[in-house]
């Protein structure tokens, strides 16, 4: 696809935040520090578009991205280990929960596990959750490019056998330093937003 605009739009903690209308929206989900932020950046073209940190838990709102003036990605607050209070954690799991279940405009999310370690319980979690409300989905690995070739398959059949993996949700090899993936989750992507 070709980007022509990308821009960030509003941080929400809550539906009353979200932008209004009816444009769809694909929804960036995983653990802290999985590269959600790096790879959105990697898609349309733009250094830092969403703020990316080496310490987990950067995105602790809901920021909506315009792209195109088509579609919003929406990249959520990551879950797992970030060095926050238990407090704030449970606030961001009701958030992520809330924006998932009842948001309309929501056409599929992108669920970035690292490639290199096994699903977490957390992982398992949400991908279970995917699949009980029957929203569309595409598990992308992450940081493939850390991995050697071989070391990648043997990872990509982990997260599979981990995930429990259903045949209507593709996995996707990616990498936002090197661009391997970007192609063919914006062919998912475009089939989501433009169906």
């Amino acid at each position: 696809m070709k980007i022509t605009s990308a821009d960030f739009v509003t941080s929400a903690v809550a539906s009353k935040g979200y932008p209004e209308g009816n444009l769809p929206e694909v929804a960036f989900s995983g653990r802290s520090n999985v590269g959600k932020s790096s790879l959105l950046n990697k898609l349309v073209n733009r250094k830092a578009l969403a703020r990316t940190s080496r310490a987990p838990g950067r995105t602790q709102l809901i920021n909506f991205f315009l792209i195109n003036q088509v579609f919003h990605m929406v990249d959520l607050p990551g879950y797992g280990f970030a060095k926050v209070p238990e407090k704030i954690r449970l606030k961001w799991g009701q958030m992520v929960g809330d924006y998932l279940q009842k948001r309309e405009n929501l056409r599929g999310v992108v669920m970035l596990v690292d490639v290199r370690h096994e699903p977490t319980n957390l992982d398992r979690q949400m991908y279970q959750w995917l699949c009980h409300y029957d929203v569309a989905a595409v598990i992308a690995a992450t940081k493939t490019d850390k991995l050697s070739k071989s070391q990648n398959i043997k990872q990509i059949a982990q997260i599979r056998k981990g995930l429990q993996l259903q045949e209507q949700h593709p996995l996707v090899s990616t990498s936002a330093q090197t661009g391997v993936g970007r192609e063919e989750l914006w062919q998912i992507i475009k089939d989501w937003v433009m169906g």
